[in-house]
């Protein structure tokens, strides 16, 4: 008697909330910014990481370009950017990502990178180089770097913050318990450490933080969190919601909505953030220009911002 396999029937995924849909990609910024992109050999984290904000960001010009090229030493579990052993460090690339951001006129650029534990402090002096040049062709515009933790080399760190950027980012993305699982090679404690020490060379700089919701964390370990930030210094906080990119990665444990997110900001302010982001689809780079320019620390930004950025360890 023949076999025959029998397939078990998918459910259908639940629609999506209305307040989780984002505009699709569309209008004539929208490719303008990617032929931009691809004019000047760079890669974007909206597409790589398959953020749910491009059509809203591009459209608005505001573009997210990833730096130190398009694979990441580490295999985070929620992380949608490529892994893999990168090529060597393209140091022309500071000098393309600032003749973008002169070619769009911005006041606020966030420039953020893949991992490269091969080259800790090449990815450095790349960011330290960025800023100079977006400095030199762009001299009214506002850098923010959002970046990778550098194994937590303070030389390395220090490249970065003596480069002087009115806004230095480094996401902590979970809580500790679940740091094994969704930062791959990362330490909660390490990047509580690099904000502080970026504080400390830079007093008058702005550091800057975010925080995934939907991976199976406690309430009480977020606002855990958030004290630990506050404690060191940090501030601006953003908090969004984790979805999941593909079947390969992080399952999301459960939807936030918008009451939720509204109670998160409200219990962050409390912990004395200058600024704190929170919703669905709130992003690092999300509304970047407008986050640094509510501190009162950094002058306010007129044009649209860039995003030259990635999720980053």
């Amino acid at each position: 008697m023949e076999l025959v396999q029998i397939e078990p029937m998918r459910r259908a995924a639940a629609p999506k909330p209305e307040w989780l849909r984002a505009p699709a990609p569309m209008g004539e910024n929208y490719h303008s910014l990617k032929r931009l992109a691809r004019s000047l050999d760079l890669h974007t984290v909206c597409e790589s990481a398959h953020c749910p904000n491009i059509g809203e960001c591009w459209q608005h010009e505001t573009a997210t370009f990833m730096m130190l090229g398009n694979l990441c030493t580490r295999r985070c579990g929620f992380c949608a950017v490529p892994k893999g052993r990168p090529d060597p460090i393209d140091f022309d690339e500071p000098r393309r990502v600032a003749e973008a951001v002169a070619q769009l006129g911005l006041r606020h650029a966030v420039i953020t990178s893949v991992n490269r534990d091969d080259d800790l402090y090449g990815g450095a002096r790349a960011f330290a180089q960025v800023i100079a040049e977006i400095r030199r062709v762009a001299p009214a515009c506002q850098v923010e770097v959002l970046i990778p933790d550098f194994q937590g080399s303070e030389e390395a760190i220090g490249v970065v913050v003596e480069a002087r950027p009115e806004v230095l980012n480094h996401n902590t993305e979970s809580v500790p318990r679940l740091y094994r699982v969704v930062r791959s090679g990362a330490r909660y404690e390490r990047t509580l450490r690099l904000l502080e020490y970026a504080k400390q060379l830079n007093p008058a700089g702005v550091t800057k933080s975010g925080v995934m919701v939907g991976l199976g964390e406690q309430t009480d370990e977020l606002l855990q969190v958030f004290r630990d930030l506050a404690s060191v210094g940090c501030d601006i906080l953003t908090i969004g919601q984790y979805l999941r990119p593909s079947r390969d990665h992080l399952p999301m444990t459960r939807l936030y909505t918008p009451i939720e997110f509204a109670e998160l900001k409200v219990e962050a302010m409390k912990m004395g953030f200058r600024h704190v982001e929170s919703g669905p689809l709130v992003r690092s780079s999300y509304h970047a220009h407008e986050q640094a320019a509510s501190t009162g620390l950094t002058a306010s930004a007129t044009n649209s911002a860039t995003s030259v950025s990635a999720p980053t360890c």
